[in-house]
């Protein structure tokens, strides 16, 4: 099967949306992410998988920790600059929260510190042990067929 093919097919299943940031020397980078998992109650794992080729990979091997941000259903704009989607010339606002930054105002923040990282083809697995999270109400942003999308009744 050809990779357009394949990528189609998993664009079948809805995901949310996340924006995985991290700090290094005193600069917050951030980028959009829907591999994220949860994977163990005890301890508390999460997954997120990055690709080889993104900025993003280096940064987290170096500062060992990293964030999670859930975005909720109006911000689509954060998850579009955040994928490079929209280029903005000014620094994002992140809020603190810990030691990383977040997206403030999404349905949950959570930091991690770096528990494994697996490497998986051309994306690399980092599993974070969670060490705070807040949970915010709302809806979430999700995305399904190539496009972003909201819940219903």
């Amino acid at each position: 099967m050809d990779d357009r093919f394949f990528r189609n097919a998993m664009g079948k299943f809805a995901t949310g949306i996340t924006v995985v940031s991290t700090e290094v020397n005193g600069e917050a980078h951030g980028m959009t992410a829907n591999a994220f998992v949860s994977v163990s109650l005890t301890p508390k794992l999460v997954l997120v998988s990055i690709d080889k080729r993104a900025r993003m990979l280096p940064l987290i091997q170096q500062s060992k920790k990293f964030a999670v941000s859930f975005l909720s259903a109006d911000q689509e704009n954060e998850s579009m600059r955040f994928a490079g989607q929209i280029k903005e010339e000014t620094p994002y606002s992140f809020e603190q929260f810990g030691e990383l930054p977040v997206i403030q105002g999404a349905l949950a923040n959570m930091t991690c510190n770096l528990y494994n990282e697996v490497d998986a083809g051309d994306h690399v697995l980092f599993i974070g042990e969670v060490t705070d999270l807040k949970v915010n109400e709302g809806d979430p942003l999700l995305y399904f067929g190539g496009q972003y999308r909201k819940l219903s009744e």
